[in-house]
């Protein structure tokens, strides 16, 4: 078994290659979609909605459930909405973003005064939307809610 040495122009067309590759590789990832902006929205921003989710239905808001569908001390995911719906003890209903602030996954379920997330185990405030356990490091935004003829809507 022979081993050969090492030469200055191996060495040099090594650093060369790697050189290239690593300039090529640059121009291709700064090119690439991935790069891109995403809309704050977006599950891998994880920031929640930029105001409050669904379309406008002129001054009323968008209807988000019958607050009968809202249990008192307990609340409702509605990932489609993009909104947790919270009703107190007392009957306040509050609305947070059903983005999870870690990495974007939807929450999961509001349970013994949490709004727990599947994903990688974060647990926020059901009343104030704030991190109870990690690995979140920010509060869920709140979304402006309205309660108006037996039904939550946003305002």
């Amino acid at each position: 078994m022979s081993v050969e040495a090492m030469t200055r122009r191996s060495a040099l067309t090594g650093a060369v290659v790697t050189a290239v590759a690593a300039v090529v590789g640059f121009v291709v990832a700064r090119n690439s979609s991935a790069a891109k902006a995403k809309a704050s929205m977006a599950a891998a921003n994880g920031y929640g909605p930029a105001s409050a989710s669904g379309s406008r239905s002129g001054s009323q808001g968008t209807r988000l459930a019958a607050l009968s569908q809202v249990p008192a001390g307990g609340g409702v995911v509605l990932a489609q909405a993009d909104v947790v719906l919270v009703r107190s003890t007392s009957g306040t209903v509050l609305g947070f973003s059903a983005t999870c602030t870690h990495q974007g996954c939807t929450v999961s379920s509001v349970q013994g005064g949490l709004i727990r997330c599947p994903c990688h185990g974060s647990a926020f405030d059901a009343t104030t939307g704030a991190v109870v356990n990690g690995p979140a490091s920010r509060p869920l935004p709140k979304v402006s809610v309205v309660v108006r003829d037996d039904s939550v809507y946003t305002s």
